[in-house]
């Protein structure tokens, strides 16, 4: 089943991140074109049609808007905060492929990489 998924997980606190702001984006030479956008869900997914899309081969970028959400989530933070909005750009290389997109994060740092679902 092509398509992209993208699971976000507090670490700091053992939960997922829901409420996390989370856009999409295709990306080339002419600039960004946002695919998908919106919150995380409390199953800790952004849940979004268009990524169920089937992928040209390219580059993608996934921003996580930490911030906010540990801000949201009334976590201090120091002014200006570590981390802001976080990209992840990557490639999609298979069309035909599913890129499941785990993140795992604090207010400090960030783990994203290419899991197995």
């Amino acid at each position: 089943m092509p398509g992209v998924s993208i699971h976000v997980v507090d670490v700091a606190r053992g939960i997922v991140a829901r409420g996390m702001k989370v856009e999409f984006y295709r990306c080339s030479a002419q600039g960004s074109e946002c695919i998908a956008a919106g919150l995380v869900s409390a199953g800790g997914l952004l849940e979004a049609k268009a990524l169920d899309a089937r992928f040209s081969p390219g580059t993608y970028e996934a921003r996580f808007h930490v911030m906010d959400y540990y801000l949201g989530e009334g976590i201090p933070l120091p002014s200006p905060a570590f981390l802001d909005v976080v990209a992840y750009r990557f490639g999609i290389a298979d069309a035909e492929a599913h890129y499941h997109l785990p993140m795992k994060l604090t207010p400090w740092g960030y783990s994203c990489f290419r899991g197995g679902a």
